[in-house]
Parts: structure tokens; C-alpha cells; sequence
């Protein structure tokens, strides 16, 4: 077996909202061929959702929330229908390499649930180690007959038998390629991993991509208008949980074993928000003071709008701008939720923004750029499958436009935030550096950042850049911190 196997079969378990992964294998009350409608178990809520998600090009996390509210499992069941969505989405490549061989005429000319019910078992198989194999194997070949006929049912228990017998035989192949050995191994598409060995080299990359098929953390950021940090986390351990500080985010604290934090009191009296610890430092980077006017050019859904409303102690302006409408209520329901009053939202497309608003009128803007979103693949393990070079072309390009045009918005001595939940160069330090040598009235600024960033240059990594240029801004990888992928740059006006 390959060394992610091991490793993923060892790992904690995976959390959606936290849900605990371990199943319970009396699951019962399915929907049946017959049209009896059943209570569907995690099983069958998991095919559904990976079914769709295939079929129709839904999210996997947005068909995920939604199956499991209607469902309404108990929450060991809806751990692990996540446990299985993510997974078996997180090494679709590896897992369809393997039952290639093992399907007469290849997983591609079965019917999609079918094939989608094959791969959920295999990954129960051979990535889980809190399964029995042979509860894999029942429950697949119940759903089948249930689902299909008798030669399905019979084809699935073949070759799942099959899988059981060939286990420790099932392994990458030695000499291959090294852009095609992880590809394979960590299941990534090839173009993506070769695009990473040429940015950041091979060793790397590989750690990328093992990190990307981790379970993310929870973390949770303090509403520090309302509470301290110590307080809070204080509170939780005397409550039973496991809170200890973040060690990259001042205003973040990490929590084991928490269950869903949204579904906490403190998270609904507005002391705690939910957010990864590196886009919480997009806030300490921008370095709002109260009083201050701020513009944040693309805020929705609101996360780090409200970061900065809190740093700024509720006194100012934030004008909030999104391009989407209905989006607009996510900003306002996060401003309310967390008592903060000087967020303003408007509606329009960014690059409208001078349309709106007077040359040099904000103290400080934030750039949070639409971008590949390739930093938070362990959160969204179906992006890797759904994009493109050419997607990441194209945004790119939006990117510069973007920044050369709310740059104008800036009040000389003010700071201009771009960030991104992305590793690649083209969308990042790129897009920065492009913009500097254009607007030699912008310069790189000082921020509380600059520690990390020292951190991340000494570990090297080409990163697209000359040998003899030094970095602009902070790219954190996704192994860095266990934290989102995500890239922060803050330039200051000059005049």
C-alpha cells in the first residue's frame, strides 16, 4: 500500500461541522426499489451526493449540507456520509486507477451510481481503517440489489471481493514519472501537480499534496470587540472542550473534538465566528484602526469584513461590496449576528468600484480576489477535479485588472490588502509584483506578518520568481500552519 493509504487510514477522523466518522453498521431504512420511502442511511446519503455531484456539477459540500438536513441523521451517521463524500472526492483519480483494472469494461461505461457506490467502497476499503471490510462489502451489495438488479449486485460483490483479496497488491507502480507518481499517489490531476513541481519543486509539491488529503482543523476566531481570547478559550475548556491558542492567528483558537461550532450559543450570541486561521490574518495584515474609512472590494460572505469591523472596535466606515445581490444578506446577517453596526454593504461589480466612489477616499482597502480557490482543496476536494490552466489564466488576468483599478480608491500613506485563497504564482506574487512595477507610487508595506513571511522565504520554493528576486507578500502552504492555503500581499500609497 502507498504511504498516503497509511497514513489517511491512521489520520483523525474527518470532520464536516465535525461530525465523528465512526459509523454505526446497523445502518437501516433506505429508499427501496419498490418506492417505500425509508430513512436513508449515511451510505445511501453519501452515493446520492457523490451521484449528483458528478452528474449534475453540483458543490460537494453545498449537496452535502443539503442531504444531510433532510436526512436528519444522527450525528455518527452524518460523520460518516462526510467521511465518505470528501474522501472518496479527495482520491477519485487513485481510486478509479485501481478499479480499472479490476471492472472487465472500466469504471467510465458504468451507470454513475454504480460507479460512484464502487468507488465510496473501495475508499472504505482501502483508506479506512475504522470499517470492517466486510461491512463495506455487505452494505454495497445491499444497495445495489436495492438500486438495480441482480447483475449489478452481483458485478459489485465481484469485484469488491476482488479488492479484498488483491489488497496488499494494489499499489503505484515503481519508476513512474515523478509528476505522475504523485498524481497517482495523492490523487491530483497531473497538469496541477506539474504546474506546482515547476513553481515550488518536487519535495514540496508532494507535500502539498499530501496535506491537501488531510481533514481541515477547526478554528474559530474571537469576536475581541466583545471578549478576550483567554476568556473565551477559558470558557470552552470549562465547557468540556479542547480550545488552545492559534499559533498563526492573534484572534484565532483551535478546538478538538468540537462538534459544529455554529451550533454553539456562543456562536449565536456573536463571541465566536468560524474561520480559518490564514484568512484571519488577511485583517491583522490590512492593520484597520478606528475611525478609520475601509473599503472591501469582494466581501462577501462577510467573514473578514466583520474581522476588521471588530479590530476597528465598531467606530468608522466598512463599505462592504459584492457583485452578488443575493449575497448581501450573508454580510448583513454576519454584521448583526456579532453586534457591529458600521458595516454598509453595496452591490455591483468591483471594477465599478471608481464609478462610486471619489479618487483617494478609503483609508484602506482590501482586495480579497476572486481567484482558483486551488489553497482550500482539503475544505473543497471537487476543486482540483474542476479546474483548469485556463481558468487559472483567466482569473488571473481579472486579478490585475482588478488591483490597478481600486488601487485608485487609496488615500496617499493608506494600505492596500490583496489576498487570495490560492498557491499559484500566476494569481498571486505575479499579479502583486506586475502591479508595483507598474505604479512606482506603491510599495510594499510592514505588517505584523513579517515573521511568517521571513518563515516562509527560508523555506524556499521557486515560486515563479528570478533567482536574484526576493518575495513580495506571504504565501502560506497548506502544510505550513495545517491551515488554509492563502497568499497576502499589503502595499502602501505613497503618494
Amino acid at each position: 500500500m502507498s504511504d498516503d493509504k497509511k497514513k489517511r487510514s491512521n489520520e483523525q477522523e474527518r470532520s464536516a461541522g465535525s461530525q465523528s466518522a465512526r459509523p454505526k453498521h446497523n445502518v437501516q431504512h433506505q429508499r427501496s426499489g419498490g418506492g417505500a420511502s425509508r430513512k436513508l442511511s449515511a451510505r445511501d446519503v453519501a452515493l446520492n451526493v457523490l451521484t449528483d455531484v458528478e452528474v449534475e456539477g453540483s458543490y460537494s459540500n453545498l449537496k452535502l449540507n443539503q442531504a444531510l438536513i433532510q436526512a436528519d441523521l444522527e450525528r455518527s451517521d452524518a460523520g460518516l456520509a462526510t467521511e465518505l463524500v470528501y474522501g472518496t472526492v479527495a482520491h477519485l483519480n487513485t481510486i478509479d486507477y485501481f478499479l480499472d483494472q479490476l471492472v472487465a469494461k472500466g469504471t467510465q461505461k458504468l451507470q454513475p451510481w454504480v460507479r460512484n457506490l464502487l468507488r465510496m467502497s473501495f475508499y472504505q476499503i482501502y483508506y479506512l481503517d475504522r470499517i470492517p471490510s466486510h461491512a463495506a462489502v455487505n452494505e454495497a451489495v445491499n444497495i445495489a440489489k436495492r438500486r438495480g438488479h441482480q447483475g449489478v449486485s452481483g458485478m459489485v460483490n465481484g469485484v469488491l471481493r476482488n479488492v479484498l483479496r488483491q489488497l496488499d497488491e494494489l499499489s503505484i507502480p515503481e519508476g513512474l514519472p515523478t509528476a505522475q507518481r504523485i498524481s497517482l499517489q495523492y490523487s491530483h490531476p497531473q497538469w496541477m501537480v506539474k504546474r506546482w513541481i515547476k513553481q515550488y519543486g518536487a519535495e514540496t509539491t508532494e507535500q502539498i499534496c499530501m496535506s491537501n488529503n488531510e481533514p481541515p482543523a477547526v478554528s474559530v476566531r474571537v469576536n475581541t470587540f466583545r471578549i478576550s481570547r483567554d476568556e473565551m478559550m477559558r470558557t470552552m475548556n470549562e465547557a468540556g472542550y479542547y480550545a488552545q491558542p492559534s499559533a498563526v492567528a492573534p484572534d484565532g483558537i483551535l478546538v478538538g473534538g468540537s462538534g459544529n461550532m455554529a451550533l454553539t450559543d456562543w456562536y449565536r450570541e456573536g463571541l465566536i465566528s468560524i474561520q480559518d486561521e490564514s484568512s484571519m490574518l488577511v485583517a491583522e495584515a490590512l492593520q484597520p484602526q478606528p475611525g478609520m474609512k475601509v473599503l472591501d472590494c469582494c466581501a462577501a460572505p462577510g467573514g473578514k469584513t466583520a474581522h476588521m469591523a471588530e479590530k476597528m472596535n465598531d467606530q468608522g466606515q466598512i463599505i462592504a461590496n459584492d457583485i452578488h445581490d443575493h449575497k448581501r444578506k450573508l454580510i448583513d446577517d454576519q454584521a448583526q449576528r456579532l453586534h457591529l453596526n458600521m458595516i454598509e454593504t453595496a452591490i455591483g461589480d468591483a471594477l465599478t468600484l471608481t464609478d462610486r466612489y471619489p479618487a483617494a477616499s478609503f483609508d484602506r482597502i482590501l482586495l480579497d480576489a476572486p481567484c482558483s480557490g486551488l489553497g482550500v482543496i482539503r475544505r473543497k476536494p471537487d476543486l482540483k477535479w474542476n479546474k483548469s490552466p485556463q481558468d487559472i489564466q483567466e482569473i488571473s488576468e481579472l486579478q490585475q485588472q482588478l488591483i490597478r483599478q481600486v488601487s485608485t480608491l487609496l488615500k496617499p500613506g493608506g494600505i492596500l490588502v490583496y489576498s487570495t485563497c490560492t498557491i499559484e504564482y500566476s494569481e498571486n506574487e505575479y499579479v502583486v509584483r506586475s502591479f508595483l512595477e507598474e505604479n512606482p507610487s506603491f510599495e510594499a508595506a510592514d505588517t505584523p506578518l513579517a515573521p511568517l513571511q521571513e518563515a516562509a522565504t527560508k523555506q524556499g520554493g521557486s515560486s515563479g520568481k528570478k533567482s536574484n528576486e526576493s518575495s513580495i507578500g506571504l504565501q502560506i502552504l497548506p502544510q505550513d500552519y495545517h491551515s488554509d492555503g492563502f497568499y497576502i500581499a499589503a502595499l502602501r500609497r505613497m503618494s
